[in-house]
């Protein structure tokens, strides 16, 4: 009880930071990736690997531009081996830009990331150790400490990426240690003082990071939201459920898994918008998805496809298993008509293995067709063969 009231505390604090963009339910997504939606995902790590690749455009071009300074200032052996250090760097940043392209894959976008931190880090890491080897004064001193704030850059960095808490300090982490790792190697001569306030201000950079990516990633859910699905009913829009379909045909065909997708179109619905207007028609809708959002399996996806028409999409499901779970829905009824009746829809359905399917497309028209011939053989049944085949199901009993 007292969780409770604890968890409603933050979540109304939470809320009034960030007025009407999350969802309860998605608070938790701003903390860890691993409940996002696939669309949220693909997004996510398509943003990530282009922002990985602006940073490291930047990089690349800044790196070696230093070395002028660094003539300038320091002695020439001291500059010879940084600018040897910069041109390695420079050439690791131009790889990761020309070299990685969004494909919508998490891990690829972790990967680009740790990349992207890995480079300067390390040059960091040996420019620092460099430096302290050589005894330098007046600006020689000045521009040598500056090499101190590599770290403060990078961690500043972070805030442009929409990450989750969980993410900012798994990629904190190695520069806060390579900081550490810095200072115990001047052990000896290291100023206390000031490191810890250096270190104490890199934690708090992270934190503001931090707080800047998830807030990124607040507004990113909430337009994803927006953008995935449809205004009326709720379920997901048919451009989303198109990105799904060509994702799940895609994994299905490299695993040869089952993907099967049910076709639905409501029965007489136009005699509802002409009879009893367009409110009623919508309630049925409404009424329709609720009933049949609340019954779907794990990992299945409802799409309004148009109109009254709408996909169910069914990862890792055969012609049976999808069969049984329409007639199943069937068999609870899809809601009811104004005039008290029931509301029934007609259901084509299609398999990828089953159907031979080539790509996601043709297993839609597939289910297309077989929708439009039980509409044609009395409506309100399931068909998940075309007539020839007599593979026609009314009854729920039957499976």
């Amino acid at each position: 009880m007292i969780m409770h009231r604890i968890t409603d505390i933050v979540w109304h604090r939470l809320t009034g930071l960030m007025p009407g963009e999350l969802k309860h339910a998605e608070l938790s997504w701003l903390a860890s990736p691993h409940n996002h939606l696939s669309l949220l995902t693909r997004r996510r790590a398509t943003m990530i690997v282009n922002r990985v690749r602006l940073f490291a455009f930047l990089f690349a071009v800044l790196t070696p531009l230093w070395s002028v300074v660094d003539l300038v200032v320091f002695p020439f052996p001291l500059w010879f081996n940084l600018a040897l250090m910069r041109l390695l760097a420079c050439a690791a940043f131009a790889s990761l830009l020309l070299y990685y392209r969004p494909n919508g894959d998490l891990f690829d976008a972790y990967r680009a990331m740790a990349l992207l931190f890995a480079i300067p880090t390390a040059f960091y890491v040996a420019s620092y150790t460099l430096l302290g080897h050589y005894q330098l004064s007046g600006i020689s001193a000045a521009i040598g400490a500056g090499y101190a704030f590599l770290p403060f850059v990078l961690l500043a960095g972070l805030a442009i990426f929409p990450l989750t808490m969980l993410e900012n300090l798994v990629i904190a982490s190695p520069i806060l240690i390579a900081q550490g790792i810095s200072g115990s190697l001047r052990w000896a001569t290291l100023d206390w003082p000031s490191f810890a306030g250096a270190f104490w201000l890199l934690v708090l950079i992270t934190g503001v990071s931090t707080l800047a990516g998830m807030s990124q990633l607040a507004f990113m859910i909430a337009l994803v939201r927006q953008a995935i699905r449809d205004p009326l009913t709720g379920v997901f829009s048919r451009s989303s459920g198109e990105e799904v379909l060509e994702l799940q045909f895609t994994i299905a065909s490299r695993s040869n898994a089952a993907l099967s997708v049910a076709f639905i179109d409501l029965d007489h619905f136009k005699n509802i918008n002409d009879k009893f207007g367009h409110e009623a028609g919508d309630k049925a809708l409404l009424d329709m998805t609720d009933i049949v959002s609340h019954n779907l399996r794990r990992g299945d996806m409802l799409t309004r496809w148009g109109g009254e028409e709408f996909v169910l999409i069914m990862p890792n499901t055969d012609l049976m298993q999808a069969q049984a779970a329409l007639l199943r829905l069937r068999g609870m009824g899809f809601g009811l008509r104004p005039d008290g009746t029931p509301l029934t829809a007609s259901i084509g359905i299609a398999e990828r293995s089953a159907d031979l399917a080539t790509d996601w497309k043709t297993l839609i028209d597939l289910a297309d067709q077989r929708m439009y011939h039980a509409k044609q053989s009395g409506r309100d049944q399931v068909l998940s063969t075309h007539p020839a085949q007599t593979n026609i199901c009314t009854d729920p009993i039957m499976q």
